[in-house]
């Protein structure tokens, strides 16, 4: 992998596990030890993809960034109760198999919203 993508992976972590708190743009940099022009084009080219949000506030006087992810932490609750789980046709359950995921009727069941 190239130093330019690793570089991106460590900045998108950074990003994101700062949270709902988020992290100013130039503390990236110092972070990533990277130059100012260098962070500025990471955080717009995260922008333009759409993984990142960025704010203009107010800091210490001055107008900076402040960047946000738009991931969200996945777990394993999602699939919770997911009769795929437990079923004993899933080695035959595609598109065209004995068992079809876009006919199943427990799966149906299932991803339709509980009233």
């Amino acid at each position: 992998m190239s130093n330019k993508n690793n570089l991106e992976q460590k900045a998108q972590r950074l990003i994101f596990e700062s949270g709902d708190e988020g992290i100013m743009q130039s503390e990236l940099w110092k972070k990533l030890g990277v130059s100012s022009r260098e962070g500025s084009r990471l955080a717009l080219k995260f922008e333009q993809k759409g993984t990142i949000e960025r704010r203009k506030i107010l800091h210490n006087g001055r107008w900076s960034y402040k960047l946000y992810s738009k991931k969200e932490y996945v777990t394993l609750d999602v699939i919770n109760g997911c009769p795929c789980m437990i079923c004993d046709e899933i080695d035959k359950c595609f598109e065209g198999g004995s068992k079809n995921p876009l006919s199943c009727y427990e799966l149906s069941q299932w991803i339709s919203p509980k009233s």
